[in-house]
């Protein structure tokens, strides 16, 4: 077996097999883990009562983790699916000097999960920094 690129190759019977080698576990590879150990374990010693626990705990984490993700990412397309609707009114905003301006909204970029309002006269501001919508 080679790994090329990060893709595991090996050459079986003139053919080629290919699999892409994945960096991080889910919590799909974790169970799979899971079964596993449980499917193999020792009858003479079982897996602990407070290991299994454990590894459950480290389960429920790692499923909360990814839905607080996706909610992340919920919120970040509503906040840009509001911010279209700034799309030629006038806002209202502090600049980095401290003086409150006000602009023409041109267009709304989401870069990075971040919105950002470009107006007319040229300036660029990130959605945080408005004050009011005219």
């Amino acid at each position: 077996m080679a790994e090329v690129n990060g893709v595991t190759q090996a050459a079986s019977g003139g053919q080629e097999a290919t699999r892409a080698v994945k960096k991080e576990l889910g919590k799909d590879d974790f169970l799979k883990i899971l079964i596993a150990q449980l499917t193999h374990q020792d009858p003479l010693d079982p897996l602990k009562d407070r290991d299994f626990i454990a590894q459950m705990a480290q389960f429920s984490a790692l499923e909360q983790q990814m839905n607080i993700a996706k909610g992340i990412e919920g919120l970040s397309k509503l906040s840009m699916a509001s911010a279209v609707n700034y799309v030629g009114r006038t806002v209202g905003y502090t600049d980095d000097q401290g003086q409150e301006a006000a602009g023409v909204v041109k267009f709304v970029e989401m870069k990075d999960g971040s919105v950002t309002l470009h107006l007319a006269d040229g300036n660029s501001i990130p959605m945080e920094k408005v004050q009011y919508v005219g």
